[in-house]
């Protein structure tokens, strides 16, 4: 009854924050605040708690038949994976509804609703275990997704928000064939109709059949990532999305994308992954490196944080396919850093847009006098996001070049460039748009810093990106069961479970 509750909550909210939004712009805010509230302290309780006896990595699950003719059930488990990532989803939810309350007011009530249901659809995507309702969550959320986008976006948003759509169904209609694909070739070795992923790990299949439909998986899966050269939809839906929809985009919904290559695509074709390593392994470096190097080449702000996505997720794809221990560590600490490092980022830029009306750093300069704060939080992300040691970015791509120096030398070394390029465009951030001489035209107002409500936020991340630096074991300890299970699930035949190499 928990995890149902956990999805309930948020969709219920939404329904109420959309009535009232009729009759107080208030209402709605703090009935999202209070839904991502119930669920946060629904959730908090877990963190620690043992698997169940006789299972190798669920803390807990509920199964209840839905379309029984179909073999379709409503199947969610929660692992220790599931769970921080989870968490991640619903913090970050209320830092969305804080940084916009007074941002958004126009519509308030239908903003929280997509926000809320958004936030249902991605925790449904990080508890489903049943293919067809993975699929169901997986399209629930990005509907509320492109209106966040197409409704309370900026100049561009429509184009920005049919581009999102397009890339992102585009793929899931890829992943709905495999999915379908996968079920009848296990009903016809079996003669059992099932959407189970438990049942459907291991079906028999040739290694022909078993690498296409692990390629419908990836394709999906990388566009959300998002990997080169499936990720152009990115830059465009980040830079027009509300500061809001920006922080949910690079802290949640990417990360459903390397989820389902963790949760989905190796475990479930684990010879054709292998196979497909090198592959893999070859977009994941070129994604580091294109992403920092288009980075350096941005003059708006918000453009260059989401092209640093680009490259920070393309350490997360290499980690995955070097599939050992050490990388799978580093693969989960950098999703939890990038959501909390980037989405930071956009809280400035956002903020910073409000109060300058730009995002152009050639019209920027000397902002640290102006707005010290600010700037100050500004350093702290951007030196976080260039993998400073003692922050958790760090932890993450360390590990994460460690575990894949195990399964390819010369993909480490090439990725490893990319720790430098991150360096010069964080650095570029820092050095264009708060230090140097001031732009401000003569007799302008001085801009006012940051509130008490974005101090408070950006105080809570602060410490959660010192804490992952410095102290990430809670997170190794609480993933480790998931991690293994998976590993031994992932691992071809013949392979040691915890070495697998491409």
């Amino acid at each position: 009854m928990l995890l149902i509750l956990l999805l309930l909550i948020p969709a219920i909210g939404g329904v109420l924050a959309w009535l009232s939004g009729a009759r107080h712009p208030d209402w709605p805010r703090w009935i999202a605040i209070f839904a991502l509230a119930a669920d946060l302290l629904l959730t908090l309780p877990l963190i620690g708690r043992a698997v169940m006896p006789g299972q190798s990595a669920w803390i807990t699950s509920i199964d209840l038949p839905w379309i029984p003719q179909l073999g379709i059930s409503f199947e969610l488990n929660l692992d220790g994976l599931s769970l921080v990532l989870i968490l991640l989803t619903i913090v970050l939810g209320l830092v969305s509804v804080v940084i916009s309350w007074s941002e958004i007011t126009e519509r308030v009530g239908l903003f929280h609703a997509n926000l809320l249901w958004a936030t249902t659809g991605v925790i449904g995507v990080f508890l489903a275990l049943d293919l067809f309702l993975f699929f169901f969550f997986w399209e629930l959320m990005l509907v509320p997704m492109y209106f966040l986008i197409a409704l309370w976006g900026h100049e561009h948003r429509f184009y920005a928000a049919i581009k999102f759509v397009i890339f992102t169904q585009g793929s899931s209609l890829l992943m709905l064939v495999a999915i379908l694909a996968l079920v009848f070739i296990h009903q016809r070795a079996t003669g059992h109709l099932t959407f189970d992923y438990l049942a459907l790990l291991g079906t028999k299949m040739s290694s022909a059949t078993a690498f296409w439909l692990m390629l419908g998986f990836f394709i999906a899966f990388a566009v959300k990532l998002p990997a080169v050269p499936f990720h152009t939809w990115l830059p465009d839906a980040h830079t027009e999305a509300p500061t809001a929809g920006s922080v949910l985009l690079a802290g949640v919904l990417l990360k459903t994308g390397a989820y389902g290559l963790l949760r989905f695509v190796v475990p479930l074709f684990p010879a054709a992954a292998h196979e497909f390593a090198p592959v893999a392994m070859t977009l994941g470096v070129a994604g580091i490196l294109y992403g920092a190097l288009l980075a350096f080449g941005q003059n708006d702000m918000k453009r260059m944080i989401a092209y640093s996505s680009v490259s920070h997720m393309g350490f997360v794809l290499l980690g995955v396919f070097a599939w050992n221990t050490l990388a799978l560590q580093g693969v989960v600490v950098q999703m939890l850093a990038h959501g909390v490092s980037t989405g930071a980022l956009f809280i400035l830029v956002g903020a910073l847009q409000e109060r300058i009306h730009t995002r152009d750093m050639r019209l920027m300069g000397g902002l640290w006098g102006a707005m010290p704060r600010l700037s100050g939080f500004g350093m702290i992300f951007a030196i976080a996001s260039l993998g400073l040691p003692g922050l958790g970015n760090f932890i993450g791509e360390f590990l994460i070049l460690l575990g894949s120096f195990r399964a390819s030398v010369p993909f480490t070394v090439v990725a490893s460039l990319g720790l430098v390029a991150g360096a010069a465009y964080a650095l570029l951030l820092v050095q264009r748009a708060f230090h140097g001489r001031t732009t401000a035209q003569p007799g302008s107002a001085k801009p006012f810093d940051l509130t008490a409500r974005h101090i408070a936020v950006m105080g809570g991340l602060v410490l959660a990106i010192i804490g992952l630096g410095l102290y990430p074991q809670p997170v190794f300890d609480q993933v480790a069961p998931g991690l293994a299970a998976l590993q031994h699930e992932g691992t071809p035949p013949g392979n040691t479970p915890m070495e697998g190499q491409p």
